[in-house]
């Protein structure tokens, strides 16, 4: 018999349902979650999705009283405040702005990278906007470039709300953007991410192949 009593709606292609999915996992709530697969793109609406929420965008997460959460960023913090074990988001002081603001940079190098996805394989080839594509990537080098020169050590200190948008950032890049080759460029994320890319969390919700 089931136990769930919220539920997920989600494809395991999107990085920021995956960031949701590696929260449950990590809080051992995963069983209080049933999973509803949802196929939508900008120009193709879920109605079950959209019935509670305008933007139309998954995660999306309905709790056992029906209401509606959406946007990982929420939906991770509601599911924080779910369990007694220690916070995955600091709850107060410096260190919650600090992770807090990481994992900002992370959804960040997310947008991009879905940005370009959009454009490349929604778009015929004759319209791609190559100044905008490369603007795009030019973000996502300089989020990498961040983590590695000034956030390394955070990032290997605790797997939490900063280092789990890290990781599910990296698995995106490897997912969707192969030939990037970032970790010649950026050793210290590599050396960091073949270590907690084995974290049954993460082994457990890899996006398809």
């Amino acid at each position: 018999m089931s136990t769930a009593t919220m539920t997920l709606f989600h494809n395991t292609a999107s990085p920021f349902v995956r960031k949701v999915l590696v929260f449950l996992h990590e809080t051992g709530q995963l069983d209080r979650v049933a999973l509803e697969t949802v196929a939508l793109s900008p120009t193709s609406p879920n109605a079950a999705v959209i019935a509670n929420n305008p933007a139309g965008k998954i995660p999306a997460l309905r709790l056992a009283d029906g209401a509606l959460l959406h946007d990982s960023r929420v939906i991770v913090d509601y599911i924080d405040h779910q369990h007694v074990g220690e916070p995955l988001i600091p709850r107060d002081g410096a260190s919650r702005w600090r992770r807090l603001t990481l994992a900002s940079l992370a959804d960040a190098l997310l947008d991009a990278a879905l940005l370009i996805r959009y454009e490349t394989f929604s778009r015929p080839q004759e319209k791609h906007w190559a100044d905008w594509l490369d603007g795009q990537q030019a973000k996502i080098i300089r989020a990498l470039g961040e983590f590695e020169e000034a956030a390394s050590a955070e990032l290997a200190s605790r797997f939490d709300v900063a280092s789990i948008g890290v990781a599910c950032a990296l698995g995106y890049l490897d997912f969707r953007q192969p030939n990037l080759a970032w970790r010649e460029q950026f050793p210290q994320l590599a050396a960091w991410y073949a270590e907690v890319s084995q974290r049954p969390s993460m082994l457990a919700t890899q996006p398809p192949v």
